[in-house]
């Protein structure tokens, strides 16, 4: 269950959007006011933010401000406030997104769908195990039946990369992206690193999309 922290000192807003919420299997933690957000976000976790800009005792661009100096987390600034200046502000001050009052919940609701999307980060273990493969992405290191294989640092970080994305088609050049920022080589050289990796660690779990590129799909 996902958890909000709603910052907003109208009765009406808050309580609406937090009934929304909770009937749509969200966990909504409520604060009124500037201060007793603070307090809320130094004492717990939340997976977003939806927060006022015009609060008592502390305004929510001070909010935000201490929210980023502590955490990524994603931030939806709601606010009746729909001059230009206040919502290029709220961006400066690296909110994630803005809606104004009155809004719509269904709406609000697929931004923070959206917010929570990209906020979402893969997780890949440091010690990958498959079969009689081990590879240790922290130490650039691999074995197979127990003996060591000699990678290259970009064949470890490619393998690291279809992990990440498991079930998901990686094209070529989504793949040069990822791995070189300059200089990056030809599209096909990828299908060279492809071809070493099965060969070296005979694995088979990394699967052609003929016309598309690779993904990873472990067998059974």
């Amino acid at each position: 269950m996902k958890k909000i922290l709603l910052v907003e000192d109208d009765k009406e807003t808050r309580d609406g959007v937090y009934e929304f919420f909770k009937e749509r299997r969200y966990h909504a933690v409520c604060a009124i006011d500037g201060e007793e957000a603070l307090n809320l976000f130094e004492n717990d976790r939340f997976d977003i933010v939806l927060l006022d800009i015009m609060l008592p005792k502390v305004n929510g661009f001070v909010v935000l401000n201490h929210i980023r100096k502590k955490s990524n987390v994603p931030v939806l600034m709601l606010t009746a406030m729909n001059d230009e200046y206040t919502q290029i502000m709220s961006f400066d001050e690296q909110a994630d997104d803005y809606i104004t009052k009155p809004f719509s919940l269904l709406l609000l609701e697929k931004r923070i769908e959206a917010l929570l999307r990209r906020s979402a980060v893969p997780h890949t273990p440091t010690l990958w195990k498959y079969k009689q493969i081990e590879v240790d992405f922290q130490g650039y290191s691999a074995t197979h039946k127990n003996e060591k294989v000699d990678l290259k640092p970009k064949e470890i970080l490619l393998l690291k990369l279809l992990l990440e994305h498991s079930g998901q088609v990686l094209t070529r050049n989504q793949i040069l992206d990822h791995l070189w920022s300059d200089d990056a080589p030809m599209d096909r050289v990828i299908d060279v690193y492809i071809k070493n990796l099965r060969k070296k660690l005979q694995l088979d779990c990394i699967i052609t999309v003929k016309g598309i590129g690779y993904k990873f799909e472990e067998t059974k």
